[in-house]
């Protein structure tokens, strides 16, 4: 038993890496040019769980897809998930440990792409400014180099407009231009 307290004799003074010593082959998954994709359907708990892993060394990519566990298809695509992205949102459960949670990380493919198109739909039926105005929001998003994932690239989809829906954001446009109309040569008509 040692009588010691109070924090260690010796601290580190940097944080442990894996694979510090080997080279890594940037064209392989979870290099840069193949980064591991987003972890979605879960729940926050299973989410530290598997980004503990990725940080650590400990993770291991699927190289084909999954059984999932409910409807016995191979659809389960990601790590260390258990059940498909359909069955998960079908039963209301994190898809690798099935427990019911009221909130589950990440959003699925499907629901990205619907705000995709629908974003698409809205520049291409707005008006010229509108539409100048939010394709310069989108490019301003955008780093100068081109090295980001598309992942990311989606990701950056909801967080566009600082509305819940694109009605509300042409409402709140309206609003904007309508009170600017209203000033002339700084005092208020």
């Amino acid at each position: 038993m040692s009588s010691r307290h109070g924090p260690p004799k010796h601290q580190n003074k940097y944080a442990w890496k894996p694979n510090a010593g080997r080279k890594i082959n940037e064209t392989e998954v979870g290099g840069r040019f193949r980064p591991l994709s987003e972890v979605t359907g879960v729940c926050p708990r299973c989410k530290d769980q598997i980004e503990w892993k990725r940080r650590y060394g400990k993770y291991k990519p699927l190289s084909e897809p999954a059984k999932c566990q409910s409807c016995f298809k191979r659809a389960v695509r990601q790590a260390y998930h258990n059940l498909c992205p359909g069955c998960a949102k079908e039963q209301g459960v994190c898809s690798k440990c099935r427990c019911q949670v009221g909130q589950i990380v990440g959003r699925d493919i499907s629901e990205v792409e619907a705000e995709q198109k629908m974003l698409e739909e809205a520049i291409k039926n707005a008006p010229e400014r509108e539409r100048r105005s939010l394709l310069r929001a989108m490019n301003k998003e955008k780093p100068k180099n081109s090295d980001k994932t598309a992942t990311e690239k989606v990701n950056k989809v909801g967080e566009l407009f600082p509305s819940a829906t694109l009605e509300d954001y042409a409402e709140l446009n309206r609003d904007y231009f309508e009170d600017e109309d209203d000033v002339d040569d700084g005092r208020v008509l």
